[in-house]
């Protein structure tokens, strides 16, 4: 799996995860779900995430082996 298909997932789930807790807990929980959008919003335009490098840190998204044979 890819190391953006991988933070695509964690934003979506930190998406939903902030919306149910604010359905259920407080209200105050829609400032993460703001915090989320904008960051997705300006690595849009920067190509920069900080849950990108923190994934690139504990090594998630690099690939051990090709998935293909080599010929």
């Amino acid at each position: 799996m890819s190391i953006d298909r991988i933070l695509r997932g964690i934003a979506g789930f930190f998406v939903l995860l902030s919306l149910l807790l604010a359905v259920y807990h407080s209200l105050n929980w829609l400032w993460f779900n703001a915090f989320v959008g904008a960051n997705l919003l300006q690595s849009a335009f920067t190509d920069w995430c900080p849950m990108m490098t923190i994934l690139k840190k504990l090594g998630i998204g690099k690939v051990a082996c090709p998935l293909s044979p080599s010929s």
